[in-house]
């Protein structure tokens, strides 16, 4: 069993929240935007991280994470990416990655919209968790935590972390 950690769109920004509801996660996966450098250095200083730079991202987080980012853990295939688009409006080149690798998850963000649904045409779960930075347009930052137990996700939560602060 693995737990995981699941956040996008921080830009920048990490809310304090995120300690304590991934306190007992195994490993913090980042579905891109993250804003800077010590973004990425504080999540590894406290939990492993995999993830995939976004389109805010600069060249410095582009030499640390992928585009694209295909692995398998625990009997799952993952697929993260920044801009990838919903089942049914996928993107052409998010599509053709998981035409190629067949995941069975398929996670990205951008949209800043928690939304998580099955997609029965290409037999994958998808997953954007949403945004928890405080920039953009998002009214709750969200971040999701599940397990992965022998390829199957279980005890997924979406966790609202409040309001996305204006200043």
């Amino acid at each position: 069993m693995l737990k995981i950690g699941l956040i996008s769109d921080t830009h920048s920004y990490l809310d304090p929240k995120i300690w304590k509801y991934f306190s007992d996660v195994d490993e913090i996966w980042h579905a891109g935007d993250i804003g800077n450098l010590s973004v990425i250095n504080t999540l590894r200083d406290f939990k492993p991280l995999r993830g995939v730079y976004g389109n805010i991202d600069c060249h410095k987080i582009r030499q640390e994470l992928p585009l694209d980012n295909v692995f398998s853990v625990e009997g799952l295939k993952v697929y993260i990416t920044h801009i990838g688009g919903y089942p049914g409006t996928i993107k052409p080149r998010a599509l053709k990655i998981i035409k190629q690798e067949k995941p069975h998850l398929y996670i990205c963000g951008h949209s800043h919209i928690c939304k998580i649904m099955r997609d029965n045409d290409n037999k994958l779960i998808h997953i954007n968790p949403g945004a928890c930075g405080n920039h953009g347009f998002h009214p709750i930052k969200t971040i999701v935590r599940f397990e992965i137990v022998e390829g199957k996700i279980e005890n997924l939560e979406v966790i609202e972390l409040g309001k996305r602060s204006r200043k």
